[in-house]
Protein backbone atom coordinates (compact mmCIF):
# COMPACT_ATOMS: atom_id res chain seq x y z
CA UNK A 1 0.00 0.00 0.00
CA UNK A 2 1.53 3.36 -1.33
CA UNK A 3 1.12 6.92 0.49
CA UNK A 4 -1.08 7.44 -1.86
CA UNK A 5 -3.29 4.21 -1.30
CA UNK A 6 -3.68 4.80 2.31
CA UNK A 7 -4.70 8.46 2.09
CA UNK A 8 -7.09 6.84 -0.37
CA UNK A 9 -8.01 4.84 2.61
CA UNK A 10 -8.16 7.31 5.16
CA UNK A 11 -10.90 9.67 2.73
CA UNK A 12 -13.18 7.28 2.44
CA UNK A 13 -13.89 7.02 6.39
CA UNK A 14 -12.65 6.38 9.74
CA UNK A 15 -10.23 3.34 9.54
CA UNK A 16 -10.21 1.17 12.54
CA UNK A 17 -6.64 0.05 14.18
CA UNK A 18 -5.86 -2.60 16.65
CA UNK A 19 -5.81 -2.70 20.37
CA UNK A 20 -3.01 -3.77 22.41
CA UNK A 21 -1.08 -6.33 22.10
CA UNK A 22 1.50 -7.05 24.78
CA UNK A 23 -0.56 -6.21 27.69
CA UNK A 24 -2.91 -8.89 26.33
CA UNK A 25 -0.21 -11.15 25.95
CA UNK A 26 1.10 -10.95 29.20
CA UNK A 27 -2.62 -11.42 30.64
CA UNK A 28 -2.46 -15.30 28.51
CA UNK A 29 0.49 -15.99 29.93
CA UNK A 30 4.02 -14.35 28.67
CA UNK A 31 5.94 -14.11 31.42
CA UNK A 32 7.88 -11.14 32.37
CA UNK A 33 11.86 -11.02 31.04
CA UNK A 34 11.32 -13.33 27.96
CA UNK A 35 12.01 -11.97 23.98
CA UNK A 36 8.45 -11.28 23.38
CA UNK A 37 8.98 -12.22 19.59
CA UNK A 38 10.61 -16.31 20.77
CA UNK A 39 7.16 -16.43 23.01
CA UNK A 40 5.12 -15.84 20.57
CA UNK A 41 6.31 -17.98 18.30
CA UNK A 42 6.31 -20.71 20.71
CA UNK A 43 2.72 -20.00 21.65
CA UNK A 44 1.37 -18.68 18.21
CA UNK A 45 -2.66 -19.21 18.58
CA UNK A 46 -2.79 -17.18 21.08
CA UNK A 47 -1.69 -14.18 18.78
CA UNK A 48 -3.57 -15.92 16.26
CA UNK A 49 -6.53 -16.04 18.74
CA UNK A 50 -6.10 -12.03 19.97
CA UNK A 51 -5.48 -10.84 16.03
CA UNK A 52 -8.97 -12.59 15.10
CA UNK A 53 -10.67 -11.42 17.75
CA UNK A 54 -9.87 -7.94 16.48
CA UNK A 55 -10.75 -8.59 13.30
CA UNK A 56 -13.66 -9.68 14.26
CA UNK A 57 -14.33 -6.93 16.40
CA UNK A 58 -13.98 -4.00 13.13
CA UNK A 59 -9.90 -3.91 13.17
CA UNK A 60 -9.10 -2.79 9.58
CA UNK A 61 -5.34 -2.69 10.55
CA UNK A 62 -3.50 -5.13 12.49
CA UNK A 63 0.31 -4.54 13.42
CA UNK A 64 2.20 -7.21 13.18
CA UNK A 65 3.70 -8.42 16.66
CA UNK A 66 7.24 -7.09 15.80
CA UNK A 67 7.75 -3.84 17.88
CA UNK A 68 11.18 -5.23 19.28
CA UNK A 69 12.08 -7.67 16.74
CA UNK A 70 15.18 -5.33 15.69
CA UNK A 71 18.64 -5.85 15.81
CA UNK A 72 19.23 -3.93 19.47
CA UNK A 73 16.40 -5.82 21.33
CA UNK A 74 17.13 -8.97 19.70
CA UNK A 75 20.65 -8.61 21.10
CA UNK A 76 19.09 -9.03 24.74
CA UNK A 77 18.53 -12.49 24.04
CA UNK A 78 20.95 -13.33 21.97
CA UNK A 79 19.28 -13.09 18.21
CA UNK A 80 20.71 -10.47 16.72
CA UNK A 81 21.27 -12.30 13.70
CA UNK A 82 17.70 -13.88 13.41
CA UNK A 83 16.07 -10.33 12.46
CA UNK A 84 14.57 -11.22 8.60
CA UNK A 85 13.72 -14.73 10.41
CA UNK A 86 11.62 -13.64 13.32
CA UNK A 87 10.28 -10.73 11.39
CA UNK A 88 9.05 -12.72 8.06
CA UNK A 89 7.82 -15.61 10.66
CA UNK A 90 5.87 -13.07 13.12
CA UNK A 91 4.31 -11.48 9.76
CA UNK A 92 3.11 -14.54 8.26
CA UNK A 93 1.26 -14.98 12.11
CA UNK A 94 -0.28 -11.71 11.46
CA UNK A 95 -1.50 -12.08 7.96
CA UNK A 96 -3.07 -15.63 8.49
CA UNK A 97 -5.03 -13.97 11.47
CA UNK A 98 -6.09 -11.44 9.16
CA UNK A 99 -7.46 -14.21 6.71
CA UNK A 100 -7.84 -11.26 4.00
CA UNK A 101 -10.15 -9.13 5.72
CA UNK A 102 -7.38 -7.06 7.41
CA UNK A 103 -3.69 -5.25 6.48
CA UNK A 104 -0.80 -6.32 8.03
CA UNK A 105 0.97 -3.03 9.11
CA UNK A 106 4.81 -4.16 9.80
CA UNK A 107 5.20 -2.69 13.50
CA UNK A 108 8.36 -1.17 14.68
CA UNK A 109 9.21 1.20 18.08
CA UNK A 110 11.06 3.67 19.59
CA UNK A 111 14.98 3.31 19.53
CA UNK A 112 14.49 4.04 23.67
CA UNK A 113 16.89 6.62 24.14
CA UNK A 114 17.66 10.07 22.39
CA UNK A 115 20.02 10.16 19.24
CA UNK A 116 23.04 11.77 19.72
CA UNK A 117 25.84 13.16 17.22
CA UNK A 118 28.13 10.70 19.33
CA UNK A 119 27.48 7.61 21.96
CA UNK A 120 25.12 4.88 22.30
CA UNK A 121 22.63 6.03 19.77
CA UNK A 122 23.51 8.18 16.66
CA UNK A 123 21.33 8.63 13.73
CA UNK A 124 23.61 6.69 11.62
CA UNK A 125 22.85 3.40 14.00
CA UNK A 126 19.09 4.23 14.58
CA UNK A 127 18.79 4.67 10.49
CA UNK A 128 20.52 1.28 9.97
CA UNK A 129 18.54 -0.64 12.39
CA UNK A 130 15.07 0.94 11.08
CA UNK A 131 16.36 -0.03 7.19
CA UNK A 132 17.52 -3.27 8.70
CA UNK A 133 13.95 -4.09 10.06
CA UNK A 134 11.73 -2.30 7.53
CA UNK A 135 13.13 -4.11 4.76
CA UNK A 136 12.83 -7.70 6.22
CA UNK A 137 8.97 -6.54 6.90
CA UNK A 138 8.98 -5.47 3.32
CA UNK A 139 10.16 -8.65 1.98
CA UNK A 140 7.23 -10.31 4.37
CA UNK A 141 5.03 -9.01 2.40
CA UNK A 142 3.65 -6.11 4.83
CA UNK A 143 0.86 -3.93 3.58
CA UNK A 144 2.50 -0.95 4.66
CA UNK A 145 4.52 -0.20 7.96
CA UNK A 146 3.63 1.87 11.30
CA UNK A 147 6.65 3.34 13.43
CA UNK A 148 4.75 3.66 17.31
CA UNK A 149 5.75 5.36 20.29
CA UNK A 150 8.33 7.24 18.97
CA UNK A 151 9.71 9.31 21.71
CA UNK A 152 11.71 12.19 19.39
CA UNK A 153 11.81 13.80 16.90
CA UNK A 154 15.24 12.72 15.44
CA UNK A 155 14.51 8.91 15.57
CA UNK A 156 10.88 9.60 13.51
CA UNK A 157 13.09 11.60 10.94
CA UNK A 158 15.85 8.17 10.82
CA UNK A 159 13.16 6.05 10.86
CA UNK A 160 10.89 7.90 7.80
CA UNK A 161 14.60 8.15 6.12
CA UNK A 162 14.70 4.38 6.02
CA UNK A 163 11.84 3.98 4.92
CA UNK A 164 12.51 6.00 1.81
CA UNK A 165 12.04 3.63 -1.32
CA UNK A 166 10.29 1.19 0.01
CA UNK A 167 6.94 2.27 -1.61
CA UNK A 168 5.46 1.59 1.86
CA UNK A 169 2.70 3.91 3.73
CA UNK A 170 4.52 4.91 6.48
CA UNK A 171 2.02 5.65 9.78
CA UNK A 172 4.38 8.18 12.19
CA UNK A 173 3.24 7.94 16.05
CA UNK A 174 4.13 9.59 19.04
CA UNK A 175 4.51 8.82 22.70
CA UNK A 176 3.31 12.41 23.69
CA UNK A 177 2.37 13.67 27.10
CA UNK A 178 -0.98 15.82 27.88
CA UNK A 179 0.26 18.94 27.13
CA UNK A 180 1.71 18.09 23.69
CA UNK A 181 5.45 17.28 24.92
CA UNK A 182 7.13 14.99 23.44
CA UNK A 183 9.62 12.71 25.71
CA UNK A 184 12.80 13.74 24.08
CA UNK A 185 11.72 17.21 24.04
CA UNK A 186 9.75 19.13 21.69
CA UNK A 187 5.84 18.93 21.16
CA UNK A 188 3.66 17.13 19.01
CA UNK A 189 2.86 20.32 16.55
CA UNK A 190 6.46 19.96 15.42
CA UNK A 191 6.81 16.75 14.87
CA UNK A 192 4.28 15.73 13.10
CA UNK A 193 5.10 18.64 10.95
CA UNK A 194 8.26 17.06 10.38
CA UNK A 195 6.90 13.97 9.65
CA UNK A 196 4.48 14.85 7.55
CA UNK A 197 7.45 16.91 5.30
CA UNK A 198 9.60 13.35 5.37
CA UNK A 199 6.45 11.46 3.68
CA UNK A 200 4.51 10.03 6.26
CA UNK A 201 0.95 8.66 5.50
CA UNK A 202 -0.09 9.40 8.47
CA UNK A 203 0.87 10.99 12.37
CA UNK A 204 -0.06 11.25 15.55
CA UNK A 205 -0.07 9.86 19.25
CA UNK A 206 -0.33 6.39 20.91
CA UNK A 207 0.50 5.08 24.32
CA UNK A 208 1.78 7.67 27.11
CA UNK A 209 -1.88 8.87 28.47
CA UNK A 210 -5.68 7.85 27.71
CA UNK A 211 -8.16 9.36 25.58
CA UNK A 212 -9.73 11.87 27.86
CA UNK A 213 -6.06 13.95 27.77
CA UNK A 214 -6.06 13.95 24.28
CA UNK A 215 -8.44 15.67 22.81
CA UNK A 216 -6.42 19.21 22.58
CA UNK A 217 -2.89 17.56 21.62
CA UNK A 218 -5.48 15.81 18.52
CA UNK A 219 -6.69 19.23 17.56
CA UNK A 220 -3.15 20.91 17.49
CA UNK A 221 -1.99 17.61 14.83
CA UNK A 222 -5.17 18.57 12.86
CA UNK A 223 -4.26 21.72 12.73
CA UNK A 224 -0.55 22.03 11.68
CA UNK A 225 -1.05 18.75 8.89
CA UNK A 226 -2.88 17.76 6.05
CA UNK A 227 -2.91 14.29 6.29
CA UNK A 228 -4.74 11.59 8.31
CA UNK A 229 -3.94 11.95 12.48
CA UNK A 230 -3.54 8.81 13.99
CA UNK A 231 -4.89 8.38 17.75
CA UNK A 232 -4.12 5.10 19.54
CA UNK A 233 -3.81 5.86 23.34
CA UNK A 234 -3.81 3.41 26.24
CA UNK A 235 -7.23 2.77 27.96
CA UNK A 236 -6.45 5.06 30.70
CA UNK A 237 -3.51 4.98 33.26
CA UNK A 238 -2.09 2.20 34.72
CA UNK A 239 -2.27 0.79 38.94
CA UNK A 240 0.19 -1.57 39.31
CA UNK A 241 -0.92 -4.11 42.05
CA UNK A 242 1.19 -6.37 44.13
CA UNK A 243 2.12 -9.23 41.65
CA UNK A 244 3.37 -6.37 39.42
CA UNK A 245 0.58 -6.60 36.61
CA UNK A 246 -0.70 -3.01 35.47
CA UNK A 247 -4.46 -2.57 35.47
CA UNK A 248 -6.07 0.22 33.61
CA UNK A 249 -8.39 2.63 35.17
CA UNK A 250 -10.61 3.17 31.94
CA UNK A 251 -13.28 0.36 30.77
CA UNK A 252 -14.40 -0.40 27.10
CA UNK A 253 -17.30 2.42 27.57
CA UNK A 254 -15.28 5.13 28.49
CA UNK A 255 -12.65 4.23 26.22
CA UNK A 256 -15.64 4.36 23.38
CA UNK A 257 -16.75 7.90 24.52
CA UNK A 258 -13.51 9.64 24.62
CA UNK A 259 -12.71 8.13 21.68
CA UNK A 260 -15.59 9.58 19.65
CA UNK A 261 -14.31 13.41 20.98
CA UNK A 262 -11.06 12.48 19.87
CA UNK A 263 -12.36 11.72 16.24
CA UNK A 264 -14.57 14.83 16.53
CA UNK A 265 -10.96 17.09 17.05
CA UNK A 266 -9.62 15.46 14.09
CA UNK A 267 -8.66 11.74 14.42
CA UNK A 268 -9.04 9.46 11.37
CA UNK A 269 -7.30 6.85 12.44
CA UNK A 270 -8.36 5.07 15.83
CA UNK A 271 -7.36 2.08 18.29
CA UNK A 272 -5.85 1.64 21.45
CA UNK A 273 -2.88 1.03 22.93
CA UNK A 274 -1.95 -0.95 26.12
CA UNK A 275 -4.34 -2.29 28.60
CA UNK A 276 -7.24 -2.15 25.51
CA UNK A 277 -8.60 -5.82 24.23
CA UNK A 278 -11.09 -6.53 21.25
CA UNK A 279 -13.96 -5.44 23.10
CA UNK A 280 -12.26 -2.15 23.48
CA UNK A 281 -12.63 -1.99 19.49
CA UNK A 282 -15.89 -3.44 18.96
CA UNK A 283 -16.96 -0.78 21.35
CA UNK A 284 -15.12 2.02 19.59
CA UNK A 285 -16.32 0.80 16.15
CA UNK A 286 -19.91 0.70 17.65
CA UNK A 287 -19.49 4.45 18.89
CA UNK A 288 -18.54 5.91 15.42
CA UNK A 289 -21.11 4.13 13.59
CA UNK A 290 -18.90 1.00 11.77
Amino acid sequence: MTKQEFFDLASAGTVLLDGATGSNLRAAGMPVGVCPEKWILENPQILLDLQRAYVDAGSRILCTPTFSANRLSLRNFGLEEKVGELNAALTALTKLAAEGRALAAGDLSTMGRPLEDSGAMTYALAYDVYREQMEALAAAGVDLLAVETLMGVDEAAAALDAAAGLNLAVLCSFSAEADGGVLFGGNIREAAVLAQEMGAAAVGVNCSVGPDQLESVIRAVREAVDIPVIAKPNAGLPVMDEFGQAHYSMDAAGFARHMVLLAEAGAGVLGGCCGSTPEYIRQLAAAIGQ
